[in-house]
């Protein structure tokens, strides 16, 4: 299994998702979420998640190797390399997710 690990961007996001997920639901909720968000990382990172290519869901000028997968009502975004693979964003499919992404 390759190792993942997040950008800064994706930190933030993640730190964000939790404080809203705790001011909505509480704590064991926001722990539940994250759960499931780190869980699909680990998933991805060994290769046995659905994912695809961000062309073909939000834009066709996205860079080439960007990929999702879903998680919640989230999208876990990353880009795998052959060593691991970097979670670049986790986005409310609620987002402009295009226009964040580009």
């Amino acid at each position: 299994m390759k190792s993942f690990v997040f950008s800064e961007r994706a930190d933030r996001s993640l730190d964000h998702i939790m404080d809203w997920s705790f001011e909505k639901f509480g704590q064991v909720q926001a722990d539940r979420y994250r759960n499931l968000l780190v869980n699909r990382c680990e998933a991805i990172a060994a290769g046995t998640a659905h994912h695809q290519s961000c062309r073909v869901m939000f834009a066709d000028d996205l860079r080439e190797d960007l990929r999702f997968a879903r998680a919640g009502n989230h999208f876990v975004i990353f880009v795998e390399t052959p060593d691991e693979v970097l979670i670049v964003d986790f986005l409310h499919q609620s987002a402009d997710i295009a226009g964040r992404l580009g």
